[in-house]
C-alpha cells in the first residue's frame, strides 16, 4: 500500500481547511527536483561569472595585443630612420674614401661605384612585404625577436660607421691641402640627362663611351669649380666641346667643363671651391643647353658623381 501524506491548509479568516493528499513517491520526486533546480542555478551563475571574467580578460589582452602592435609600429619605423641615416653615414664615409684615395693609394683612383644597403630594409621597391611588418600584424610577440636582431645588426653596423668615421677623420686632417683641391660638389644646378658609361651617340646612334655628367637647365645660369686650382685652358676647342674650361686641381686631377656660353675665367687664374667659372651653355657638339662635366685622375676619366659628395 502507497504511503501518502496530507498537507492541511488552514486560512486566517476562512474556517474552510483545504486538505491535499501527496503520495511519498511524488514529493521524493519533487524534492530532488528543487535540489536539482537549485543546483543547476547555483552552477549556471558560477559559469556565467567565469565567462564574463574571461570576456573581460580577453578584452584587455585584446587592447593589449593593440597598444604592443601601435608600439612595435613606431619602433619599427624609428628603426627605419636610423637604418637610413647609417646607411647616409656609410654612402658618405664611402664617398669619403673615393675622394681621399683610401681605396687605391698607388694610383688614386676611384673604386666606386658604392651601393646603399638600403633593400634589406622596408621600402626597397621589390614589392616584397618585410617580414618585420608581417610579423608586427600577425604575430607581435615574433615581432619582437625579429625587431631585436635587427637593432643588434643595426647596433654593429652604427658602429662600423662610427670606426669608419673616426679613421677618415684623423686620415683627413692631415689632408686639408689635398682635399681642397679634390672635387666634391656639384658644378651647376639642374636635371642629370646623362651619366658616366656607354650610351648611344646623340648624333650617330651608336654606343659610345660617355666620359662625363651633363647637366641641363637654362642658358646663362652659373657655372662654379668643383675644388681648388689653376685654370689651365679656358676657350672654344676643337674636340666638340665647344667653349671650354679646364681646372688643373694638382695631385694629378683635372676637371673640365664644357659647351659653355661664357668662360668667366683666363688661363693662370686661381680659383676656390664654389667660385664661378662660366655659364651653362650650348656651343660645341650639343643637342641643348647643359654642362658637360669630367673628372680626370692621372689622365683617366672617372665618374663624376664619384666626386660629389651633396646629396
Amino acid at each position: 500500500m502507497t504511503r501518502r501524506y496530507t498537507i492541511m491548509v488552514v486560512p486566517e479568516r476562512s474556517s474552510r481547511v483545504r486538505r491535499f493528499r501527496v503520495a511519498r513517491a511524488t514529493l521524493w520526486v519533487g524534492g530532488a527536483l528543487v535540489v536539482l533546480l537549485i543546483a543547476a542555478v547555483a552552477v549556471s551563475t558560477v559559469m556565467f561569472f567565469k565567462v564574463q571574467d574571461r570576456l573581460a580578460q580577453n578584452r584587455v589582452l585584446r587592447e593589449e595585443n593593440v597598444e604592443l602592435k601601435t608600439r612595435l609600429a613606431v619602433l619599427h619605423e624609428q628603426m627605419s630612420a636610423v637604418r637610413q641615416t647609417v646607411d647616409r653615414a656609410l654612402r658618405y664615409s664611402a664617398k669619403l674614401q673615393i675622394i681621399t684615395g683610401l681605396h687605391d693609394p698607388k694610383r688614386h683612383l676611384a673604386m666606386g661605384p658604392f651601393e646603399s644597403r638600403s633593400s634589406e630594409g622596408p621600402g626597397d621597391g621589390s614589392g616584397a612585404v618585410d617580414p618585420l611588418v608581417r610579423a608586427i600584424g600577425e604575430q607581435p610577440h615574433q615581432a619582437l625577436k625579429l625587431m631585436g636582431s635587427n637593432l643588434e645588426r643595426l647596433a654593429a653596423d652604427a658602429r662600423r660607421a662610427e670606426e669608419e668615421m673616426r679613421s677618415k677623420e684623423a686620415f683627413l686632417r692631415t689632408q686639408k691641402v689635398r682635399l681642397a683641391s679634390t672635387p666634391s660638389i656639384w658644378p651647376a644646378r639642374g636635371w642629370v640627362t646623362s651619366g658616366f658609361g656607354m650610351r648611344p651617340d646623340p648624333y650617330t646612334g651608336k654606343s659610345t663611351m660617355h666620359t662625363g655628367l651633363d647637366i641641363a637647365n637654362q642658358l646663362g645660369l652659373p657655372v662654379v669649380a668643383t675644388a681648388k686650382g689653376v685654370v689651365v685652358s679656358s676657350g672654344v676647342t676643337s674636340e666638340g666641346y665647344g667653349r671650354t674650361v679646364v681646372i688643373d686641381h694638382g695631385f694629378g686631377i683635372k676637371t673640365r667643363f664644357a659647351h659653355l656660353s661664357e668662360a668667366t675665367v683666363r688661363v693662370g687664374d686661381r680659383v676656390d671651391r664654389g667660385d664661378q667659372i662660366g655659364k651653362i651653355g650650348n656651343s660645341g657638339r650639343s643637342t641643348g643647353p647643359h654642362l658637360h662635366y669630367e673628372v680626370e685622375i692621372n689622365g683617366v676619366c672617372e665618374d663624376p658623381a664619384d666626386f660629389i659628395l651633396e646629396e
